[in-house]
This record gives structure tokens, C-alpha cells and sequence, in this order.
């Protein structure tokens, strides 16, 4: 039987990481692939006693919620908002099910077949394919280690009179880079000039490995009409648990939740009950300073051996925090052929190509640090030179 699925469905593929994990939990592959915290860094005994707490209730919250979220947990947000600058009154903050959620619910509320967005390049891949999903026109901003550069942004805002401008400024996915304040100002200011909205994807901010925070741009929009700003606990709790928000202009944040109410009613009440719990009785800074400090050695061990092994091979820019480290070769090689002599030799990371809107690099490929122990990481970093050694002798013989 041939189904009849909508043009924007069949015009997307599926996610090169989720294809590749299926490849990993079938055999002894090392992962550099997905963007996974550590579990047996993750809270369990504190995030077990806060869901006694919830299944102690009397049933309360196993009972159907509001759609913007647990109020009490929305006021602990505001709070974790306030303390970054970020002035979000309780009606402008929508609990959602994973940031991709928010991500999701923003493409469904702002773009129509052919709208157009500007992105960063590379770009979040899974950003980029909720996009597609809404048949957006995506055009890639031209970018370097500190942002977008502002002339080619002006022009292709002039140009393409977009939706919306998405970006990851702080230790962004794929490149781990930081926005400098200057490119972070002339964003702010393009966006106010030309009345374009911008989505401030923010999950890794509270994973830096510096004491100095790098400062959102919801924080920096005065009138609080340009930015939308999203977030999560996946990276600092746990990714299982499902808890994102949003939050930004009245107007924007009502019509995520009634996209909201069609899609999935609201996120889950128990899971949302717990969060709070857990925020409420544990203090999370010992435990983010556990994060910051492990996560940081192992990208330094990463990195350690890509110098000591490379013989100028890579080129990177350093992660000051976030859970990525952005490979460029030099060399001509395809990373999407890199894999597959990878996977033989048993270890797997994603190719650059995933993240590109346009022209993509073939030469670059995304490593995840976050997932693998220290021990683990230096044997699939040997095990991914060898692949590359055999990639580049290949190419001698031939």
C-alpha cells in the first residue's frame, strides 16, 4: 500500500545520529556521536527521592496539567532566569518536552512552506531538519570563532526578510565556540533595526569550564521583544527526564502554547513535579561543579591527544565548555567516508556535512567529550587516527 505522506515528511531524512546509535548498540563501537551527558554522572539517588516525594502526593500530579506547565516550577525557572539577567514574568515561561520542543513548537508557530530563516553555518542538525519539516527556506549566515559576521547578516536580512534568526551562542553545537559580546551587540542591534525576531537556543551554558559566564542576548534585549530564548535540564539532570522551557515576547509565548495543547496537551506532570523537588531540596551547584570539572578534563584529554597524535592534522577551536569538540582535517577527506573505515575499526563520531545549511565542509566531523571516561576516550582516539591513517594510505596507493 502506498501511503500518502505529506511533501514536507518525505523531503526529510533521518537524523544522521540517530542512525549511527543504532549502529553502535548493535556492536563494541565507541561513541564520540551523540550529544550525551555521562549517566553515571547523573543525579539518581537525589532525582529518586524527588519522585518518592511526587508518588507520595496522593495521586495529585499523575492527574492532567496546564498546558504552560507546573506553576511552582515555572516560578523556580524565573528565578534560574533572573539570575542570568533574563526578566521573564510566570505567563511568559512554557514548560516544554525537551528544548526540541520548544524548537518544534516555534518552526509550527512562525513559518509556513517557503518562509525564511537565517542560521548559523554549521548549525544545530536537528534544528535544521525541524526546519525542513516546516519546508523553510534556511540560509546560512556567513560565521566565525566569534559569530555571525554582522555585514552578511545585514545583507541577507535585507535580502530574505526572514522569520526568525536562530542561533547557539554559547558553546554551540557543533563547534563549541562562544559568541564574543561585540557580535552578540551588533546581533541585537540588526534584529531591533530591521524588526527580525531571534531563537537564543541556549542548553549548554551552564556547562562552562571558565567562572565567567558568558551573558545571553535575552538578557541583553532591552525591551524584551527580540529574543526567544529556550533551555534545558537534559544536559545538567538528565536528558530521560524531558524538561525544556521558553520564554520571550507575551504574544509569541501564548501562541507556543496553544501549538502546545494540539501537539501533546502539556509535558508531564510527574516528571515536571519531580524537577521541582529535586530543584527545591538539593542544591545543583556542587553537582554542576562536578559536571564542569569532569567534562572539562575529558575534553582536554581529547584534546591532548589530537595534538600529540595530529602532526598538525586537525584544526579546532578550543571548548571553554559545552559538550563538543569541531574537527577540521587538512587534508581532502571526505569525514562521511572517514565513518565508514571508522566504524570497522570500532569507533563513531558525525560527520560535518549533517550540519550544514548549503554548501557543506566534508573535511569536518563533530566529536562528543561528555559521554566516554577518560581511559575510553584515549582508546577511541587511537582507534580514530588508525581510520585516518588508513583513509590517508588508501589514497597514496590509489
Amino acid at each position: 500500500m502506498k501511503y500518502p505522506f505529506a511533501t514536507r515528511v518525505q523531503g526529510i531524512t533521518s537524523s544522521a545520529v540517530r542512525d549511527l546509535l543504532k549502529i553502535i548498540q548493535s556492536g563494541n563501537v565507541i561513541s564520540f556521536a551523540g550529544g550525551l551527558p555521562d549517566e553515571a554522572l547523573f543525579p539518581v539517588q537525589e532525582l529518586e527521592l524527588a519522585y518518592q516525594k511526587v508518588f507520595r502526593s496522593g495521586g495529585k500530579y499523575f492527574q492532567y496539567g496546564p498546558t504552560e506547565g507546573d506553576s511552582e516550577l515555572r516560578m523556580l525557572i524565573q528565578e534560574r532566569l533572573r539570575e542570568k539577567g533574563i526578566i521573564a514574568s510566570l505567563e511568559n515561561i512554557l514548560v516544554t518536552t525537551g528544548s526540541q520542543q520548544a524548537i518544534d513548537l516555534l518552526a509550527k508557530v512562525f513559518l509556513s512552506a517557503g518562509d525564511t530563516i537565517l542560521v548559523e553555518n554549521p548549525s544545530y542538525l536537528a534544528a535544521l531538519q525541524a526546519f525542513q519539516l516546516y519546508e523553510a527556506n534556511i540560509i546560512a549566515v556567513k560565521s566565525d570563532r566569534d559569530g555571525m559576521i554582522p555585514e552578511d547578516l545585514e545583507e541577507k536580512i535585507i535580502a530574505h526578510s526572514p522569520k526568525f534568526i536562530y542561533v547557539v551562542p554559547t558553546f554551540s553545537n557543533p563547534e563549541g565556540k562562544v559568541w564574543s559580546k561585540k557580535r552578540r551587540e551588533a546581533l541585537l542591534q540588526l534584529a531591533a533595526k530591521h524588526k527580525v525576531v531571534i531563537v537564543e537556543d541556549d542548553p549548554y551554558s551552564e556547562l562552562r569550564f571558565t567562572e565567567e559566564e558568558p551573558v545571553p542576548l535575552a538578557s541583553m534585549d532591552a525591551d524584551g521583544n527580540h529574543v526567544i530564548y529556550t533551555s534545558t535540564f537534559s544536559k545538567t539532570v538528565a536528558p530521560g527526564v524531558r524538561i525544556g522551557w521558553m520564554t520571550g515576547p507575551e504574544e509569541v509565548i501564548r501562541m507556543g502554547a496553544l501549538s502546545k495543547q494540539s501537539t501533546d496537551l502539556h509535558t508531564s506532570s510527574i516528571d515536571q513535579r519531580a524537577m521541582y523537588y529535586f530543584l527545591q531540596d538539593f542544591p545543583t551547584r556542587p553537582h554542576l561543579d562536578r559536571l564542569r570539572e569532569e567534562y572539562r578534563h575529558r575534553s582536554l584529554v581529547m584534546q591532548e591527544y589530537l595534538s600529540k597524535s595530529g602532526q598538525n592534522l586537525f584544526h579546532w577551536v578550543e571548548p571553554q565548555g559545552g559538550m563538543f569538540l569541531w574537527l577540521s582535517i587538512n587534508r581532502a577527506i571526505d569525514t562521511a567516508e572517514l565513518l565508514e573505515v571508522a566504524l570497522q575499526e570500532g569507533v563513531a563520531f558525525v560527520p560535518g556535512a549533517s550540519f550544514f545549511a548549503g554548501q557543506p565542509e566534508r573535511n569536518t566531523l563533530r566529536l562528543n567529550y561528555t559521554h566516554a571516561t577518560p581511559d575510553v576516550i584515549e582508546t577511541g582516539m587511537g582507534r580514530l587516527m588508525t581510520a585516518i591513517d588508513k583513509v590517508l594510505a588508501s589514497r597514496v596507493n590509489d
